[in-house]
């Protein structure tokens, strides 16, 4: 299956494995890239070096293209931007806007740029500063999300920009690549999906677990970190909603301080991020604070397996879900069905 994303990259099959935090690690990316989809490596949770040795060991798992998803804001990004460009990495997706002048080097350098946007007029902008395609996510999506559902916002998404559109939000089988190839996309991306695979480094007990789940399973919730986030409806997801913001905020400072530990990052770069994150937004400073309890709510349960301590972001998708398959099985099956319900389309105008 040819589109305008599996010529730009390189991969055999226009599906993308989203870099979901603690869960995107080699393992994961490297069976996408094997199984002929795009795999790419989440580094907001991890230090420098452990990106370096995570990039090292993805190349070593697999000859295939991948890619690495980048924080725009945070303060070693022009760092990592050098990293990709100095390993060969193909693809640089951002979780936020990049910089005109990110985006300026890891062209010239031969990578493939890639932003995540959540409206027309992101897209619009990343495009104009050379962005060689976007992905973007309706509101069913998992994690930080929109309000607005993947049906209308890919269409004004592809009416506002010239470059490829990656359709993410709501996409688990072929009858979704099919629909977003006919709506124009070039390909689908999937988080949950591939966090519920074999490859996937999420325990399996946390795995069994979402899949309890049905469709009225997630809540878009602000109490993680002050921004829309879309996750499981746990116990500890009601407690933070119930709960005054007074201690949301106590768990969040006590939280910021575990993650600083554990990640090694300096307070004053901690905080420089959260300046750059704060610039040009309505966010009060217990938002911020909120912001550094998010790494650590969702380690405890993607990780560390703890469903009572941790938060876990998911899609909508979830509900839909009802096996753990390898990555080859899921990206051949999606393919396979996409290209059956295709192939049947001729008959309609018969």
């Amino acid at each position: 299956m040819r589109t305008a994303l599996t010529e730009l990259v390189g991969v055999r099959h226009p599906v993308v494995q989203t870099g979901m935090g603690w869960v995107a690690g080699p393992r994961l990316v490297a069976a996408t890239a094997q199984a002929g989809g795009l795999g790419i490596l989440a580094s907001a949770t991890m230090t420098f070096d452990e990106l370096v040795a995570a990039i090292d060991e993805t190349r070593a798992r697999t000859d295939q293209p991948f890619g690495v998803n980048l924080r725009a804001d945070a303060a070693d990004a022009s760092d990592r931007v050098d990293l990709l460009i100095e390993r060969g990495v193909r693809v640089a997706s951002f979780a936020l806007a990049p910089k005109q002048e990110f985006i300026a080097r890891l062209k010239s350098a031969g990578s493939v740029v890639i932003p995540s946007i959540g409206a027309a007029k992101h897209a619009r902008k990343v495009a104009d500063w050379g962005a060689d395609a976007v992905i973007v996510q309706g509101g069913e999506g998992g994690g930080h999300t929109g309000g607005v559902a993947t049906t209308l916002l890919l269409p004004s998404v592809l009416d506002a920009v010239d470059i490829p559109v990656i359709a993410a939000g709501g996409f688990f089988d072929g009858r979704g690549l099919a629909a977003a190839l006919a709506y124009g996309a070039a390909g689908v991306a999937m988080g949950t999906r591939f966090l519920l695979t074999q490859e996937s480094t999420v325990p399996e007990a946390v795995k069994r677990f979402y899949l309890e789940y049905g469709l009225d399973g997630t809540v878009v919730t602000t109490r993680v970190d002050g921004m829309p986030h879309r996750v499981l409806r746990t116990e500890l997801v009601d407690h933070l909603e119930r709960s005054s913001r007074a201690v949301g905020l106590y768990h969040a400072v006590r939280n910021a301080g575990r993650f600083q530990r554990m990640t090694k990052l300096r307070w004053r770069d901690m905080v420089r991020e959260g300046l750059a994150t704060k610039h040009g937004k309505e966010q009060t400073w217990s938002q911020l604070v909120m912001a550094a309890n998010t790494p650590m709510l969702l380690r405890a349960g993607l990780v560390e397996g703890d469903t009572h301590a941790g938060v876990l972001a998911s899609g909508q998708v979830v509900g839909m879900l009802a096996d753990l398959p390898s990555v080859s099985d899921l990206i051949e099956g999606i393919v396979a069905e996409a290209e059956a319900i295709i192939g049947k389309l001729p008959t309609v105008l018969e």
